[in-house]
C-alpha cells in the first residue's frame, strides 16, 4: 500500500545530515512542523515551518521537558488512515495528519561516557523524541519513520526514488529500524541505573558484521560491534568468525603483559609465548614452543614490529599479525602474502569488557571478565626451599599465561618462554603428561623449569610428575584440603612452590 507524504514532523538533536533532506522535502512541497532549535534550523534555511505550539495550541513548558506530548501531535502520527471513527475524531478535533516522522534523540549515552553530571544524564532521557518514535513505528501502516540521522542516506534515496510515496515494505523497513533504536536506547537507560546490579540482562548491540560463515561452512556467523574502534586493518583477507575468536583470546593475553612480549595463538590457546628485549628475539623463542602448531595461527606483539621481526615472522604462515605500530620495511616485507590479515591494535582498552557473555540452555550465563593479574606482593612461599629471582620471574610468566589457556591447564616455562602446556584435559595430570611429552617432542630440557596450574592440586602425584620431570618450582592457587601432601613431597624433595589464592579456570 502505497502513501504520499503531505506533512513532516521534524524533531532532531543533531542537526549535521539534516539540510539534504530539508531541501528534498521541500522540493517535494511536504508541509513542515518542528519544535525549537530544529525549526530555527529549518527557518535559518529559508522553508516555512509550523511550530508545534501552534498545531497543539500550547506552548512548550518545563524547561523544554513537554514539548511535542499533546493529542493533537500523536492522534496525527496514530490515526489510521482507513478508519472510519480515526477519520471523524481528527476531523473534529482539527488534528493534522502526520505522515513522517524524523527524529533524533538526545545523546544520552555519549553523556554517560564522557562523565556527565548525574543532572546532565537525566536530562539527556529523551521523552517526546522516544515516544514519537514509538508511535510512528506502530503506525507504520501509515507513517513513515525515520529515528536516527544514520537512516538519512536510505531515506534521501527513498524520497529521490519514488517522489515522496513509500510502500509498505519500506515503512515496516523503517519502523524495524526505529525500534532497533528505540530498545537500544531504552537498555543503555537501564544499564545506566541497575549500575552494575544485573538485576536484568539488557544488551544492545548495533553495526552487524556478516562473517563468510561461523565456526564451521554450514553454520552461519554474525559479529555484533564495532571491531574498527579497535583495530585498523592494514592488509588481508575479511576476518572470520573463527579469527574473531582467536583475536580476542590473543588480545587479551597480550594485556596482561607490559614488556616486549610474543605469543602465537591456535585455537583459542598460546602454543607459543615469550619475553624478550627485542620483538625478534621474543618471536624465535615462542615459535621455537611449537612450530607446529604456528602454522597458520595468529601472532600478536605488544611492541613496534620491526625490518628484522618481519623477516622472522615471514618466514611462516600464519593467518593473522596483530601489533600496535609497524615500520614502513616491514609492511612491505609483511604485505608479500595476498591474504595475510594485519592489524594495528589501537585501544586494548577498548577491547575488553567488563561482563562476558555465553549462552548455555534457553538461557545466557553473565560473570565478570577475569582482570586478576598476580604480582610478587600476591605469592605466598609455602615450601622451605624459596624460589629464585628468575624462578619467580617465571612462575608469575607462566600464571597469566595460564590463567588464557583452556581448563584442565598446565604451563611449563623456562626463562621466561613457554616451553609446553597442557590443555583442555579432563585431569591435571593428563594435562601435565602432555605438557612434558609436548616439551620432549622440541627437545626442551626441563631441568630448571617452573610448572604453573590453573587450578589446585587434589593430590601430590602433579607434583611428584613434574619433579621426576626436572621442573624445580611451582605456582598454583592452593585451597586442597590435601595440599600439604603436595607441600611435603615438595620439602622432600627441594621444590619449592608458592600459591596465589586465584584461580583461573577458563572452560
Amino acid at each position: 500500500m502505497s502513501r504520499k507524504i503531505q506533512t513532516a514532523l521534524i524533531s532532531v538533536y543533531h542537526k549535521d545530515g539534516l539540510e539534504d533532506i530539508l531541501n528534498e522535502l521541500n522540493h517535494l512541497q511536504i508541509k513542515f512542523i518542528s519544535t525549537g532549535g530544529t525549526k530555527d534550523f529549518i527557518t535559518s534555511l529559508g522553508y516555512e515551518c509550523e511550530t508545534v505550539e501552534d498545531v497543539s495550541g500550547y506552548p512548550s513548558i518545563l524547561g523544554g521537558r513537554v514539548k511535542t506530548l499533546h493529542p493533537k501531535i500523536f492522534g496525527g502520527i496514530l490515526y489510521r488512515r482507513e478508519n472510519e471513527s480515526d477519520k471523524k475524531q481528527v476531523k473534529s478535533y482539527d488534528i493534522p495528519s502526520i505522515d513522517l516522522v524524523i527524529v533524533d534523540l538526545y545523546p544520552f549515552e555519549e553523556t554517560v561516557a564522557e562523565g556527565g553530571t548525574e543532572q546532565e544524564i537525566i536530562e539527556k532521557i529523551d521523552i517526546g523524541g522516544i515516544s514519537l518514535i514509538r508511535g510512528a513505528a506502530k503506525n507504520y501502516k501509515d507513517v513513515l519513520v525515520v529515528a536516527s540521522k544514520e537512516q538519512y542516506a536510505p531515506l534521501l534515496s527513498l524520497l529521490k526514488e519514488k517522489k515522496g510515496a513509500s510502500s509498505i515494505d519500506d515503512r515496516r523497513y523503517f519502523a524495524s529500524e526505529a525500534f532497533k533504536i528505540s530498545s537500544g536506547y531504552d537498555s543503555a537507560i537501564f544499564n545506566y541505573f541497575d549500575d552494575g546490579q544485573g538485576s536484568a540482562l539488557r544488551v544492545s548491540l548495533n553495526k552487524p558484521k556478516q562473517l563468510r560463515y561461523g565456526e564451521n561452512p554450514h553454520q552461519n556467523g554474525s559479529f555484533y560491534g564495532n571491531f574498527d574502534e579497535i583495530f585498523e586493518q592494514l592488509h588481508g583477507k575479511e576476518i572470520s568468525y573463527n579469527n574473531l575468536l582467536d583475536i580476542d583470546a590473543a588480545v587479551s593475553l597480550i594485556s596482561d603483559f607490559d614488556e616486549t612480549a610474543l605469543a602465537i595463538l591456535k585455537h583459542n590457546n598460546a602454543c607459543g609465548m615469550a619475553c624478550r628485549p627485542t620483538v625478534k628475539e621474543a618471536w624465535d623463542a615462542a615459535l621455537a614452543a611449537d612450530p607446529v602448531s604456528a602454522f597458520g595461527g595468529v601472532v600478536i606483539t605488544n611492541k613496534n614490529v620491526d625490518k628484522e621481526a618481519a623477516l622472522a615472522i615471514n618466514e611462516i604462515f600464519f593467518e593473522v599479525i596483530i601489533a600496535p605500530s609497524y615500520d614502513k620495511e616491514a609492511l612491505e616485507i609483511l604485505f608479500q602474502k595476498k591474504n595475510r590479515v594485519i592489524l594495528i591494535l589501537k585501544s586494548v582498552n577498548k577491547a575488553k569488557q567488563k561482563l562476558q557473555f555465553r549462552s548455555v540452555l534457553n538461557g545466557t550465563l553473565v560473570q565478570e571478565a577475569n582482570d586478576s593479574i598476580q604480582y610478587r606482593k600476591d605469592i605466598k612461599i609455602v615450601t622451605d626451599v624459596a624460589p629464585t629471582e628468575a624462578e619467580v620471574d617465571d612462575l608469575l610468566f607462566a600464571n597469566k599465561l595460564v590463567k588464557h589457556t583452556k581448563s584442565n591447564a598446565i604451563v611449563l616455562v623456562k626463562n621466561k618462554q613457554l616451553i609446553a602446556s597442557g590443555t583442555g584435559q579432563t585431569s591435571r595430570v593428563d594435562a601435565l603428561k602432555q605438557a612434558i611429552e609436548k616439551a620432549g617432542a622440541f627437545n626442551f630440557n626441563l631441568n630448571g623449569a617452573v610448572m604453573a596450574s590453573d587450578a589446585f592440586f587434589p593430590f601430590p602425584d602433579c607434583v611428584e610428575i613434574a619433579h621426576d620431570a626436572g621442573i624445580t618450582s611451582v605456582i598454583q592457587p592452593g585451597g586442597s584440603i590435601r595440599d600439604a601432601e603436595s607441600i611435603n613431597y615438595c620439602n622432600n624433595n627441594k621444590m619449592s612452590m608458592v600459591v596465589t589464592g586465584t584461580r583461573h579456570f577458563k572452560h
